[in-house]
């Protein structure tokens, strides 16, 4: 993968926020806005719009370095694992590629092209990992990080302009995300020990909100560029 970095473009706000709009991603839409929260929905979104702009930051094509339907698979299905209506008998990150996989086999997608997706979904919160498994792994992992716009995504922040995370905004407002995505992975990980391991991510969750009352990604989000 190139580290070349490119200026942030100038598309439009209608450019900026248009989804792919294909068979595939209405289907993603309707799954994950049927089962998650407005903010995790939204969350989601934004997730694989601002990984479309790294993608263009880093010199990445749709079509050639990867592909953008599973791009927005994953990003949009990266929280699927904390969805109200999932078994919740695994870390969230697994759950959610798990449920991820199968939703696009049963459309047909390609095995192949399906393990993109999990791999994609199972490591977007093991930095130093997702980065060193392909451009899918990479853009999911910088998207969702990005979202969170302080120390946890600063690398790529100069992509957005103040006005295009504002028209972003407009459509898919934040709602005080970090706050609904932690309360999710808190509930899921408190069902059963194996959903949330110490040192993993989900178990670091639990752990801080049990013992603090408020994550450091709480912390960290609400000082961040977007606020709450």
């Amino acid at each position: 993968m190139t580290e070349a970095i490119h200026e942030a473009p100038t598309e439009g706000s209608a450019d900026l926020i248009t989804l792919p709009g294909t068979p595939l991603a209405d289907a993603v839409v309707d799954l994950i806005r049927s089962v998650e929260t407005a903010a995790v929905f939204n969350h989601s979104v934004r997730s694989y719009l601002f990984a479309r702009l790294v993608a263009r930051r880093l010199g990445l094509s749709a079509g050639g370095d990867y592909d953008d339907d599973l791009l927005f698979s994953a990003c949009a299905m990266h929280d699927l694992g904390v969805a109200a209506d999932g078994p919740h008998s695994q870390r969230f990150e697994v759950e959610g590629a798990d449920r991820a996989a199968e939703f696009l086999t049963a459309r047909g997608i390609s095995a192949a092209d399906a393990d993109q997706v999990w791999q994609a979904i199972a490591l977007h919160t093991s930095s130093g990992i997702a980065q060193r498994r392909g451009a899918l792994c990479v853009l999911v992992h910088e998207g969702v990080t990005f979202d969170f716009g302080g120390s946890m995504g600063a690398d790529h922040l100069g992509a957005l302009t103040d006005a295009q995370a504002e028209a972003v905004h407009a459509v898919y407002p934040r709602l005080d995300m970090a706050r609904s995505l932690t309360d999710a992975i808190v509930a899921q990980a408190v069902k059963n020990p194996k959903n949330a391991p110490r040192y993993s991510f989900p178990g670091e969750v639990l752990r801080e909100r049990e013992t603090f009352g408020r994550t450091r990604m709480e912390h960290s989000y609400g000082s961040s560029r977007w606020g709450n």
